[in-house]
């Protein structure tokens, strides 16, 4: 039994109702998603690429998307009367055992059944990740980065062919990059223009490829690039270094190279926007009699003096140690917090002092307690 294809909108996953712009968005998407070239000898990625062009090759034409809404996957089914299936007549989806650069660049350079190859088309943006440490974040660095992009053909100059050699005009397209055909359906003869398969759109014939880049005139080289990360980045933020990424076509722009910032968690700081957050433990005759206190600083170590009767959970700032911010000489502020530590293990003669000292103090030295109980009674 004959395998039953798949809706072509849910192959791209779109409405039955989607314009052409988010036909022509989510073939791009799953075309590079699925890309041969990204998946090496995956089997089913490549069927799922020929799949994702051959319903695009039919909703990206206003007739045949009207035929296969009117008819079905019927309407392309030579034993139906339809002029020849849409993995063949509609842009010959066949074998992948040729697969070049050539083809990477259809897909990348925003190519495809409706694209015109010699067109002005921008470069693809290149994403990496970096990680530093929170001392890094915190100081600023300066880090070398290895990336993969695409760039022009340096022994042809991005024409794809040998030097000496003549780049001819298209001899099926004439020049023009798109052929008209035609094809009798359901709904009679009708005539589309799809882009020309002999010369994948350019209007030119290369007899005598490049052997450096195989005629695409473009190549996968890795870049390494010395990158300033600015003092105060944030976990997550991103650096964007224009022009850094894969090579336009026909003119167009380079893409850029966009690197993403993660920053590792520190062992005593948690950041909150430019504040660094800490907690400090500190004895409990220091919390009741005051005492100046060391504390730590993403720069080293500053003296603190707590006032008397401190108690637990009660937090402080210090102007200025916090974290750099990227856009400005400001600096945010450190706010800890103290823990009050309750001795353990007291002798027996430190518990007498205590038991005395609780006793001097009676209630009056315990205003939350006092309050706390009065509450309840008035219950």
């Amino acid at each position: 039994m004959a395998e039953t294809k798949r809706d072509y909108y849910e192959v791209l996953g779109v409405d039955k109702g989607a314009d052409d712009a988010a036909i022509k968005s989510a073939y791009r998407k799953l075309a590079k998603q699925y890309h041969p070239d990204l998946h090496p000898g995956d089997k089913e990625a490549e069927a799922k690429f020929k799949e994702v062009n051959e319903a695009y090759s039919i909703l990206s034409d206003a007739e045949k998307r009207a035929a296969y809404d009117r008819y079905g996957h019927a309407a392309f089914d030579p034993s139906m009367g339809g002029g020849g299936g849409a993995g063949g007549g509609f842009g010959g989806f066949g074998g992948f055992g040729g697969f070049d650069m050539g083809d990477i660049f259809s897909s990348f350079f925003g190519g495809g059944g409706g694209s015109r190859g010699n067109a002005r088309m921008d470069g693809e943006d290149v994403a990496i990740r970096v990680y530093l440490s929170f001392d890094e974040a915190f100081a600023g660095v300066k880090r070398d980065v290895k990336f993969d992009r695409i760039e022009k053909c340096e022994d042809c100059g991005g024409t794809g062919a040998e030097k000496g050699s003549k780049i001819e005009t298209c001899s099926v397209c004439h020049g023009r990059g798109r052929v008209t055909t035609q094809r009798q359906t359901l709904l009679g003869m009708m005539q589309s223009e799809q882009t020309c398969q002999a010369c994948r759109g350019t209007g030119k014939t290369i007899k005598n490829p490049c052997k450096n880049c195989r005629g695409s005139g473009y190549v996968k080289l890795t870049k390494t690039l010395e990158v300033t990360i600015p003092a105060g980045i944030d976990d997550g933020q991103r650096i964007v270094l224009r022009g850094q990424g894969n090579a336009g076509r026909n003119g167009g722009m380079a893409g850029d190279l966009l690197i993403e910032v993660r920053v590792r968690p520190h062992e005593l700081f948690e950041r909150r926007g430019s504040n660094l957050y800490c907690e400090i433990p500190i004895a409990f005759t220091d919390a009741a009699l005051g005492a100046e206190i060391e504390v730590p600083t993403m720069t080293g170590k500053t003296k603190f003096q707590i006032p008397e009767g401190t108690q637990s959970g009660a937090e402080f700032t210090i102007k200025g140690q916090g974290m750099p911010s990227v856009s400005s000489k400001r600096k945010g502020d450190l706010i800890f917090s103290v823990a009050v530590e309750v001795p353990k293990g007291l002798s027996s003669q430190q518990k007498k002092i205590l038991a005395e000292f609780a006793k001097s103090c009676g209630d009056g030295n315990n205003q939350k307690k006092s309050s706390f109980f009065k509450k309840f009674l008035k219950k």
